[in-house]
């Protein structure tokens, strides 16, 4: 019991004292994360764990796409606005048909999306 509460406290404090890189970059693993779980659900034919997993994947990229200032981002704000517009798109796709082809192709676009931030990430800390 102590352990579990030791390890929600911990995790609530990770997430309260987070920079905003440090909170995109939680974001987006978990989008990662939902994904995998999301196609392994589609394998095992749980309908509904897939279901919920796709729908976190793509309330995640809504969020992403919420936030995201394309008037500040310039081309590279709008290129990436196209990506998490597809890979939604695509998630729709997936999560109506329970296609594992289609969770195996946005996958990879969601890790790339993931890897992209991290690299960014790295790159600010290492300049301040």
């Amino acid at each position: 019991m102590y352990a579990g509460n030791a390890y929600q406290t911990y995790k609530s404090n990770s997430i309260n004292y987070a920079s905003k890189e440090q909170l995109l970059l939680m974001l987006v693993d978990g989008a990662v994360k939902f994904a995998k779980v999301a196609r392994q659900a589609m394998l095992d034919n749980d309908i509904k764990k897939a279901h919920e997993n796709i729908i976190k994947t793509q309330n995640i990229f809504n969020e992403l796409m919420i936030s995201l200032d394309v008037s500040k981002s310039g081309k590279w704000g709008q290129s990436l606005m196209s990506v998490y517009d597809f890979i939604v798109r695509r998630l729709v796709d997936a999560n109506m048909k329970k296609d594992v082809k289609i969770m195996d192709e946005v996958i990879p676009l969601i890790e790339d999306v993931r890897d992209t931030w991290e690299g960014a990430y790295k790159a600010s800390k290492i300049q301040k």
